[in-house]
């Protein structure tokens, strides 16, 4: 993910001019090129953010400073990461929002994920030739992948519903940002000449993150003037300027004619999107999904969300066993096993509701829990795939396999961003959000300084098992099924843990591991965030961290697991409340570059 480091001060006159085009320039000679050092854990009171970059989170502090609560900081913080994390997040993607409301002590959830155009039906990613899936990596460089965006109207519905801004004041900061700039780590450095390939081949993509036709340079300042009179024009105009205004016409034009550059090497589609598909979205408030966990009350994001239902069914399952009697081998092998049998049932069942009957009460349903979780064997691993189960009482079934297992795994992107959010009232936000790829379908709005979505990639080209019912298929209006898993934890009914994690479909790995390892392994929550991890996916493999001691590989090994390397296993945000009214705010001490963690008031 990308990092931004610390604000540029004081730039010289001579620097003024080579500042005032988007891309890079030298930092101020008086100026240190280094980062500051990030801080993954924060302590103290008065309010907490964390996410993967010093900037925003220090943006989102200031908020929290001058009076704002947890929804003003919150998308504060996701407007300054648009800036400084370009390729993973912005107004041309989507997300999903938790948040807990302290006076009425209840947790609401909006669905802000992207929806697919009118035009697109259940053949869309097929060629029409063959009548076979297109390539994935033609369907992601493609105006095709580009769904309809919800970031703006998620933004302004939480504002207007539980914030105490305007959209206008909460985009300022990073409006700011935008024009002053950031300094450019190895981070962004690799992350950018990872996709330079796929970048060129749009003029305005290449103008902006290709300046003289290369990356940025470790330390040289990155500056995005289009995107500040973006956010300016946004917060000045409101959102229907981009839902049903010149913006939206600008994004839909865009999608539907990609700026190719001459000479490309892809031949990007043109997109289905039009602009009545931008009037017609809506964000949804809807309930969240919930489980009682141990006497915890946990709640996600339900359906087009899997996270929700997929962690809290899991969790489900291994409330199922008594930690206390557990070694670390066997910990590890039944978190392994649940999550093997919830995303069985993940991939048959989850859809969008508003397309497909999701099964969401039976998923969730602790009988259900049991019924799954008497197949699992103490000493030896299950084959992948295992088969779904059935959700429907009554949860009385010998205890066998059932069904069909799906014939092959879901395709979906890693790149996304998290972050979280306490104000000293004791209000929540747990928020992610996404482009999908890393730097999306590659398609930069042009003179707009953002990135459209290639979230249309995460439907499922083609049926996961011929002949059998598969609910993420593409629809028109449809939200593509995600893994986004933004989580709140509540104990008494009181805010205690929230937490989330990019990372495609290891997001729910990453938050149920998080959560078994603070819940029902003794860890910290930064121990938490920090341990080695694992990620069992009802695949064949296993994947594992480097981390991960030999001795538990061993046993883990000699249970049946196959263990696949995995250099690195999502990216979480989190944060606790503690004793005597401290909060504690958790980033990543070390993956994706590392976090930025902070409290209001430290200890």
């Amino acid at each position: 993910m990308i990092r931004s480091v610390r604000r540029v001060l004081a730039l010289g006159t001579a620097l003024g001019l080579a500042l005032t085009i988007p891309g890079v320039a030298s930092a101020h000679p008086g100026e240190s090129a280094g980062p500051p050092p990030k801080q993954p854990v924060a302590t103290g009171w008065g309010g907490a953010v964390s996410s993967v970059d010093p900037d925003a989170t220090r943006i989102g502090l200031d908020v929290l400073r001058r009076g704002g609560n947890a929804v003003d900081a919150a998308v504060a913080t996701a407007a300054a990461l648009g800036v400084t994390e370009p390729y993973s997040s912005g107004i041309g993607g989507g997300g999903y929002f938790v948040y807990y409301d302290a006076r009425s002590h209840t947790v609401r959830t909006l669905d802000g994920r992207e929806t697919a155009p009118a035009k697109m039906g259940k053949d869309a990613f097929l060629d029409p030739a063959t009548g076979l899936p297109i390539p994935f990596d033609q369907g992601v460089n493609s105006g095709l992948s580009v769904g309809v965006p919800g970031t703006p109207q998620t933004w302004d519905t939480a504002l207007r519903t539980w914030g105490t801004t305007s959209l206008r004041a909460a985009l300022e900061p990073a409006r700011a940002l935008a024009e002053r700039g950031f300094v450019v780590d190895q981070t962004f450095h690799d992350q950018t000449a990872a996709n330079a390939t796929r970048f060129d081949d749009i003029t305005p993509t290449a103008r902006l993150f290709l300046p003289d036709g290369r990356p940025p340079v470790v330390g040289s300042v990155f500056r995005n003037p289009d995107l500040a009179r973006t956010y300016e024009q946004l917060g000045r105009n409101g959102v229907d300027w981009f839902y049903r205004g010149r913006l939206g016409r600008e994004v839909v034009r865009t999608a539907q004619q990609p700026p190719v550059a001459p000479g490309a090497d892809r031949v990007f589609r043109p997109g289905l999107i039009d602009t009545a598909d931008l009037a017609r979205y809506r964000v949804l408030d809807q309930r969240p999904t919930h489980v009682d966990f141990r006497g915890l009350d946990v709640y996600g994001m339900a359906p087009s969300s899997s996270g929700g239902s997929t962690v809290g069914e899991a969790l489900n399952i291994l409330e199922t066993t008594d930690p206390r009697r557990q070694d670390a081998a066997t910990a590890t092998h039944y978190y392994l096993e649940a999550s093997r049998l919830a995303f069985a049932d993940r991939n048959r069942y989850v859809g969008d509701p508003a397309a497909v009957d999701v099964p969401l009460r039976g998923l969730l349903s602790d009988g259900y829990a049991k019924e799954r979780a008497c197949l699992i064997d103490p000493d030896h691993a299950a084959v992948s795939p295992v088969p779904p189960g059935d959700p429907t009482p009554p949860y009385d079934r010998d205890c066998r396999p059932t069904g069909t297992p799906e014939a092959s795994e879901p395709v979906e992107g890693l790149s996304t961003t998290h972050l979280v959010t306490a104000d000293r009232w004791g209000n929540v936000v747990s928020y992610t959000l996404t482009i999908e790829q890393t730097g999306g379908s590659a398609i930069t709005v042009p003179g707009r300084g953002f990135l459209l979505n290639n979230e249309l990639t995460d439907f499922n080209f083609a049926p996961l098992t011929p002949g059998v019912f598969d609910p993420n298929l593409p629809a028109p209006g449809k939200r593509p099924r995600s893994s986004m898993s933004p989580t709140i934890v509540l104990r008494d009914g009181r805010p205690f843990i929230a937490v989330g994690s990019p990372g495609g479909a290891t997001i729910i790995t990453t938050v149920l591991q998080v959560l078994t390892g603070r819940l029902d392994r003794g860890l910290s929550l930064p121990q938490a965030v920090a341990a080695p991890r694992l990620s069992q996916r009802n695949g064949a493999a296993t994947e594992v961290e480097p981390g991960v001691p030999d001795p538990l590989r061993a046993a883990l090994e000699q249970r049946g697991h196959v263990l696949k390397a995995n250099p690195e296993i999502g990216a979480a945000a989190a944060l606790e409340f503690l004793p005597g009214g401290r909060v504690q705010a958790v980033a990543e001490p070390t993956r994706r570059g590392g976090g930025a963690a902070g409290v209001v008031r430290p200890d």
